[in-house]
């Protein structure tokens, strides 16, 4: 059932190339970034909260350079970080030059506010020596004030003719190892800002929702912008920003790729919201599920059902599940029945089965 998920989104053909080990681009998987909220002079806490980050899912980290001692923090953390990381630099070019003398696999500026050309310029020729990917991240709360002047504001036309604009300062000096960022928090410019930009390049899209807010509300306006363009095929890396601790960006960012079909990892859990028909606690089985599988590496599509309307339906979509009946319910495999049991051993009927198909190596050739 995955594989025909994933069918239905056609990725937009672009450049390809990696971030360290992590390639970028439509031949590779979408691939899920955060950024550290860590002081980057705080060597020691800056790796602990990666190695956090990466054991929950993280692909790409970035990390914020604020001056000359972060800056010279890079070359510790690059070396021991398990994922490759990308400096994020505003205002002076001196802080890009050191990043890159320290080996960071990735740098994303904001060419609004590095100031003249000539920095940017430095830059791009440190970069190109080294062979260093540059995110350009164009944001609609920095443009450029002619651009601001020339659409009375903020458009998705004033974000695009931003980033071509510094997209071109780049490729003059033969650089093409370039990917880009067009955020905004407010939703509908940030995906009209990328579509547009999407039909006029082919270099790989960095999403996100900028300042989207604390968990709740900004998960839903990321997973409206990122996962409406990933849907259209547009989107190549993306990241999540949530208020606070990073680690719940990624568990929104996975969710979003697996709900389209772009990620198979892990188990993606189908239940009912209830109605009058249902004569067991759903919702207190299908919370006991999702925490019992929460960590399982394993692709797994399971449905959680309360009853005999959809439960034929989506047992036969799911690679096993529950339907309930009166205080008690079926375990089904596949879409065959397996067995029936009491409304409180459903779960661990469950699990039984999730382990069984463990063993058999049921789901090898798709992990």
């Amino acid at each position: 059932m995955e594989e025909t998920k994933t069918e239905l989104i056609k990725r937009r053909k672009t450049k390809n190339f990696k971030i360290g080990p992590v390639g970028i681009g439509h031949e590779f998987p979408v691939s899920i970034q955060s950024m550290t909220n860590t002081d980057t002079r705080d060597i020691d806490a800056t790796l602990k909260q990666i190695r956090k980050l990466a054991e929950e899912g993280c692909e790409i980290i970035r990390v914020a350079v604020p001056d000359q001692e972060a800056a010279e923090a890079l070359s510790s953390i690059v070396g021991s970080s398990p994922l490759p990381v990308v400096a994020d630099i505003h205002f002076d070019y001196k802080l890009a030059l050191t990043a890159i003398k320290n080996g960071v696999q990735g740098l994303r500026i904001n060419p609004g506010n590095i100031g003249a050309q000539w920095k940017v310029r430095e830059v791009v020729k440190a970069a190109l020596d080294k062979k260093t990917p540059i995110r350009i991240g164009v944001n609609s709360g920095s443009l450029e004030k002619s651009i601001l002047d020339k659409y009375g504001g903020v458009t998705p036309e004033a974000m695009v003719e931003s980033a071509l604009k510094h997209v071109d300062i780049l490729e003059k000096q033969g650089f093409s190892l370039i990917k880009v960022s067009l955020k905004a928090s407010l939703v509908p410019l940030m995906i009209e800002a990328y579509r547009l930009f999407a039909q006029k390049t082919d270099y790989p899209l960095h999403l996100g929702v900028t300042e989207a807010g604390l968990v709740n509300q900004g998960t839903i306006k990321s997973a409206v912008g990122i996962g409406t363009l990933l849907a259209e095929g547009i989107g190549d890396t993306i990241r999540v920003s949530l208020t606070g601790d990073p680690l719940p960006e990624i568990k929104v960012a996975r969710e979003i790729l697996k709900t389209l079909g772009l990620r198979k990892q892990g188990v993606e859990i189908i239940s009912c919201p209830t109605c009058g028909r249902c004569r067991i606690d759903l919702a207190k089985i299908a919370a006991q599920v999702e925490e019992r599988t929460r960590d399982l590496p394993m692709p797994l599509k399971i449905a959680v059902m309360g009853c005999a309307v959809n439960g034929p339906g989506e047992a036969r979509e799911a690679d096993l599940g529950i339907a309930g009946g009166d205080g008690e319910g079926i375990i089904f495999v596949k879409g065959v029945v397996k067995r029936k049991v009491p409304e409180d051993m459903l779960v661990q009927a469950l699990w039984e089965e999730i382990a069984e198909i463990s063993e058999k190596g049921e789901k090898e050739d798709v992990l």
